[in-house]
């Protein structure tokens, strides 16, 4: 299973979580770690199948859509981002 990283810059961040269809939406499920003490990067690696994801960031408690990922609606209406594991 292919380990994937997941990096994201946000300035002022106290806290930042992934949330996702491979996880439930659980904004609390995987929580990230800034890059070094005192920088705007939060990184995580996360275990997944090939496949094609949805996620958002939560930043302090703020949905956020990656920057950097194409988008798609889901069925609820919802921007969500996109992953693509091969």
């Amino acid at each position: 299973m292919p380990k994937v990283r997941f990096a994201v810059d946000c300035p002022g961040a106290k806290k930042v979580c992934l949330a996702g269809n491979f996880n439930g939406w659980d904004t609390e499920a995987q929580r990230m770690k800034r890059q070094k003490k005192g920088e705007d990067t939060f990184l995580a690696l996360v275990d997944l199948e090939p496949g094609c994801y949805q996620f958002k960031y939560v930043v302090d408690g703020e949905w956020r859509c990656a920057p950097d990922a194409p988008c798609a609606r889901d069925d609820a209406g919802n921007e969500n981002s996109l992953l693509e594991v091969c």
